[in-house]
């Protein structure tokens, strides 16, 4: 079976978006991340609001810390969002030619979704651990992408890697939000004009990632919130603590912990914070991919014209 160009295609112009969107937000997600990470312990916490945590970064002369693990995040990020748009894309494209229907519900959509978000789990689960350790690091402390990933046991890169499967619910419930109202707005301009839209304008894209993200968001929230504690990185304590810390960090522990110190209203600590970055996130990818969708297209058509043209003159000489 041949590559599948138009499966390729969203791929890749999903994974740049992705590649974008994810440096242009960059400081918000790591100060969103280490304001999540923290848990309140005696009535005492830290940060009290998301911009503490900013503050700290300029009082301390580390603006730029802002920034570190951002070659790490972009590397999970196009990835896994070029693994993600792949499998998307290709299990649509086959669920439609063995089914022969024209179009795919809402439930089809809900399960391909899922597998394409399983598939993209196992395979980033380490960037994804190593990533959110450099960015719950002291200011000024992150270690480099090797010295991450080798500091622990191997089982340890795949920290959080249970609530990452669950988690496959909170894109395939964004993307199948967006496919289906797109498809209700091209419809609808379709009918109403003579010519059919092929592709939604910026705005229109940029709308309908906010609103798709927000609700995937706020129904998967406590879990994301769960990952994030489980993630993060130990401070510079001395090693027994470091081990105790180790052995709590099971999501049945993490639950409890966050239950006995922060109540009900831990589980939602930071949603604001979340849906303000996910939903400008999400809204920029996916107004970038419906850009350049088209133009990606182009230029693998012409990179497979250029290699068919090229091994044709091999074969002749």
């Amino acid at each position: 079976m041949g590559v599948d160009l138009e499966s390729l295609s969203e791929a890749t112009s999903g994974a740049i978006g992705s590649l974008l969107s994810t440096t242009i937000l960059y400081p918000l997600d790591t100060c969103k991340t280490k304001y999540q990470a923290e848990a309140r312990a005696h009535g005492q916490q830290k940060y009290r609001n998301l911009s503490d945590v900013l503050w700290e970064a300029i009082s301390t002369r580390q603006v730029l810390s802002l920034y570190q693990g951002l070659g790490t995040k972009n590397l999970q990020s196009f990835i896994s969002q070029f693994i993600y748009f792949y499998g998307y894309s290709y299990f649509k494209r086959l669920y439609l030619e063995k089914s022969g229907s024209k179009k795919i519900g809402t439930n089809a959509n809900l399960i391909i979704a899922a597998a394409a978000g399983v598939c993209t789990s196992f395979i980033t689960q380490p960037l994804d651990t190593a990533s959110s350790r450099m960015q719950t690091s002291a200011f000024g402390k992150s270690k480099g992408l090797w010295e991450t990933l080798t500091e622990g046991s191997y089982s340890d890169l795949f920290d959080g890697l249970g609530i990452s499967l669950l988690l496959t619910s909170n894109p395939a419930i964004q993307y199948t939000v967006f496919d289906q109202l797109k498809l209700k707005l091209l419809k609808t301009n379709q009918n109403n004009s003579e010519k059919t839209a092929v592709t939604l304008s910026a705005f229109t894209a940029f709308f309908l990632g906010a609103l798709s993200k927000s609700i995937a968001t706020i129904l998967t929230y406590p879990a994301i919130r769960c990952k994030v504690v489980i993630q993060a990185a130990d401070s510079d304590d001395d090693e027994a603590n470091k081990a105790q810390r180790k052995s709590r960090k099971t999501l049945s522990a993490v639950i409890r912990a966050i239950w006995k110190k922060e109540g009900i209203s831990g589980f939602f600590k930071g949603l604001h914070a979340q849906i303000l970055k996910t939903v400008l996130s999400s809204a920029f990818l996916l107004m970038i991919k419906e850009k350049i969708t088209a133009t990606t297209w182009v230029l693998i058509l012409a990179i497979r014209r250029y290699l068919f043209l090229t091994r044709g003159k091999l074969k002749s000489a």
